[in-house]
């Protein structure tokens, strides 16, 4: 027999239905039946057959018609809002959010794994488990060590041991003995009273990096949590059960505490819980129509889930591996922007660069000559200008090697640390099975991502604000010798005024947001936690710098791809004209109709989806720049693995090593 969840008002009722050829309104019907018998009053409702609602599928929020029959547009144990008429949207239906998640309208349940052993993780394997391309299974040896640390809290337990955490209260309360009888409740207690934060909540992707990144951290056998809970985490995590978690309220140090509550609540099955199939409903009916069950807490598991950098870093990895992509894009975008300016490529020359041979400086000037300088696809744009008397070029484009290049260092210096701070235990007490002891220590502190992400921010922000300053070039006539803002008939066409207006905003906002949280510490928990991280705020402040950069350099690509129009019929080198592509066709008004956000989202779904390889030869000056069918090896992808070409929207280049 089939069942549906419906919500009426704070009411979440089961109805089952014998046949699914009954119709919405009859499952709205049945609904109210059960909803009045609960109230005293019967809710206010005289008679349910005088009651007009209308029904809406919690799931991308699509209104339900009366008439349709169940099996046409609901599945078995589906969910569904009721809305009577007259009532107000109930306050605690939280509505999806369109556009904000990739996992609501394309998620597919993946085939695949990876395994987690808590040392071999990395950025790029956390973003894809976010991104939901895979599940999680344990490796064996991962499960012996989790047991082994298990077993020495059972014993600890057993004995009457005081210990902090497991048989005493929390930062002030370290010294108040629990009796063994209480200890459950202790755990429920700290997470429930933990779960503090405030805020929208992350979105689904990030809450699965999130999830998949504590479950890592379990999993390296130092925290005492049970295989049992373990694996009931790793079971909320493949079907996409994800809790309601706050985006702020952490200061990085005891640890996330907040935001790790939110998900440890969901999993005991109180709060809410997003999935796929139900989108937000309470966390038990979520578990349960996914057939969990909830998690029960033995001692020091609250705390095992609690305690740590996950939210800090899960957000920190997303940063770094965007920041990553964009800046690879950012030397593309800026290339064809020195076609349209009609720039020399001798500043690129390697002879420069190995005589300051840092490693990203080197890289970038490789990739502008792959770009810009070849016998292979020679530029007719350059060729028709190579005999000017132009001596050199602005800074925003004969210094790109140098800004971008330390661009490059710095995202790679970041992704180090965050890519250690996966695979670290960062719990509060450690065990030591071997040793037959925990241990109190600081790994909870959040310093080093933070640290790291305020870097990060500094470091990307510098491609928007040279990007910026391209842009001015290319919509001012004095430099660029093309029309004004890039349109004709200025005056009557504004063309690119406006989008360079809010690529300065842009810019300017990201001065404010590369000031450093982590400069910053207030002393909580009595003072017992007296010096703080405030990584939280590092990491969601990096991710919005980083996000900010892609739509600069969004801005950038539609600017060069309508100025390159001026000047045809002369064409650039062979990869620069497929970026040109990426575009939309020019409007009869001569202006390209595709908007700054719709580009921002190209250019980052092309960044994810296709990395394009360089062949050269490292001591020539001039290189060869081809497009490779096959995206960079991962050692985690599975070898019958096969990428989904973009027919022809290969435009994000490689490291090209």
């Amino acid at each position: 027999m089939t069942r549906y969840t419906v919500h009426v008002r704070d009411e979440w009722l089961t109805v089952p239905c014998r046949d699914s050829s009954y119709t919405i309104q009859w499952l709205g019907l049945e609904a109210l039946k059960r909803y009045i018998k609960n109230k005293p009053d019967n809710g206010g409702i005289k008679s349910v057959k005088d009651v007009s609602f209308i029904a809406r599928r919690c799931q991308g929020q699509g209104l339900l018609d009366g008439d349709d029959t169940i099996e046409d547009v609901l599945e078995d144990n589906d969910f569904v809002e009721l809305v009577i008429e007259g009532d107000t949207m109930s306050p605690d239906f939280i509505p999806s959010q369109p556009g904000t998640s990739r996992l609501t309208t394309t998620y597919r349940e993946p085939e695949d794994y990876i395994f987690l052993d808590g040392n071999s993780l990395t950025s790029t394997d956390l973003v894809n488990l976010g991104r939901g391309l895979y599940k999680i299974k344990l490796t064996q040896e991962a499960q012996n060590k989790v047991m082994q640390s298990r077993e020495l809290l059972d014993t600890i337990v057993k004995e009457n041991r005081v210990v902090y955490g497991i048989t005493t209260g929390f930062g002030k309360f370290a010294r108040t003995v629990i009796p063994v009888s209480k200890l459950k409740e202790l755990q429920e207690n700290l997470v429930r009273s933990h779960s503090a934060g405030v805020g929208s909540p992350l979105s689904p992707e990030r809450t699965r990096m999130l999830l998949a990144l504590r479950i890592n951290v379990l999993a390296k056998g130092h925290s005492g949590v049970s295989l049992e809970t373990l694996h009931a985490m790793i079971e909320a995590f493949n079907a996409s059960c994800l809790s309601f978690v706050p985006e702020k309220g952490t200061v990085g140090a005891s640890g996330d505490l907040a935001p790790l509550s939110h998900l440890a609540l969901g999993l005991m099955g109180e709060g809410k819980m997003w999935s796929p199939k139900s989108g937000w409903a309470d966390a038990k009916y979520v578990l349960e129509a996914h057939g969990l069950k909830p998690i029960s807490l033995r001692p020091k598991e609250g705390l095992a889930l609690i305690n740590g950098t996950q939210m800090i870093t899960s957000l920190g990895a997303e940063a770094v591996e965007r920041a990553q992509a964009i800046a690879r894009q950012a030397d593309i975008v800026a290339a064809l922007t020195l076609e349209v300016l009609k720039g020399t490529t001798k500043a690129f020359d390697s002879d420069i660069h190995v005589l300051r041979p840092h490693p990203g400086q080197t890289k970038v000037a490789l990739r502008f000559r792959s770009l810009l300088d070849s016998d292979h696809h020679p530029s007719e744009i350059a060729e028709s200008h190579r005999f000017c008397d132009r001596v050199q070029d602005a800074y925003t484009m004969r210094c790109c090697p140098q800004v971008h290049g330390v661009v490059n260092d710095t995202i790679n210096f970041v992704k180090d640390i965050i890519n250690t701070e996966i695979n670290s235990a960062t719990d509060n007490p450690m065990v030591f099975s071997e040793r037959g002891e925990t241990i109190s220590g600081g790994n909870f502190h959040g310093e080093y991502p933070a640290k790291a992400l305020d870097y990060l921010a500094i470091g990307v922000h510098e491609l928007a604000s040279i990007s910026e300053r391209r842009i001015e070039r290319l919509c001012n006539p004095s430099l660029s010798e093309l029309p004004a803002f890039l349109v004709n008939e200025g005056g009557l066409n504004s063309g690119f005024m406006i989008a360079h207006c809010t690529a300065a905003a842009l810019v300017s906002e990201n001065k404010v947001l590369c000031h450093p949280s982590s400069v910053d510490s207030l002393s909580t928990s009595a003072a017992t936690e007296d010096h703080v991280s405030m990584g939280g705020w590092a990491a969601r402040k990096a991710l919005r710098v980083v996000e900010h950069v892609e739509q600069v350099l969004s801005i950038e690509l539609l600017a060069a791809c309508q100025g390159i129009e001026f000047l045809r019929p002369l064409r650039t080198t062979t990869p620069l004209e497929k970026v040109t592509t990426l575009c939309a066709p020019w409007s009869s008004r001569g202006l390209r109709t595709v908007s700054c956000p719709q580009t921002s989202k190209l250019s980052i779904d092309c960044c994810w989806t296709r990395r394009c390889g360089m062949s050269q030869s490292p001591t020539s000056r001039s290189t060869i720049w081809s497009t490779s069918l096959n995206p960079a090896p991962s050692p985690r992808r599975p070898s019958h693995w096969s990428p989904q070409h973009l027919q022809g929207n290969e435009f994000a280049s490689s490291d090209a090593e």
